[in-house]
């Protein structure tokens, strides 16, 4: 168990947000924004840049959106558990 909260990185929340949309895609809002523990606001601008950068896309079913993870994606999480993880040997935060 991690100790208390510590400031995110935006590249450590676009981490989060990912493998949310990974479990559980094509993935609710509502379930992206409980398992990456965000506000709704920040969540959809997030979501935006995500969109935009090619790490997820948006499918619109009426009123509702969920959101899948690209290959791109899915590169970006292997990449960043890499960084994690020799960040971690040094004893070091990302």
């Amino acid at each position: 168990m991690k100790g208390p909260q510590k400031y995110r990185s935006k590249g450590r929340i676009f981490a989060d947000i990912l493998r949310a949309v990974a479990d559980n895609g094509p993935a609710k809002v509502t379930h992206v924004l409980y398992q990456a523990n965000l506000s709704h606001d920040r969540l959809t601008k997030y979501l935006v840049q995500l969109e935009e950068s090619g790490l997820i896309v948006k499918e619109q079913d009426g009123d509702r959106a969920a959101y899948s993870i690209t290959d791109k994606g899915t590169r970006f999480i292997a990449e960043f558990r890499k960084m994690e993880d020799f960040a971690d040997a040094f004893g070091l935060d990302i």
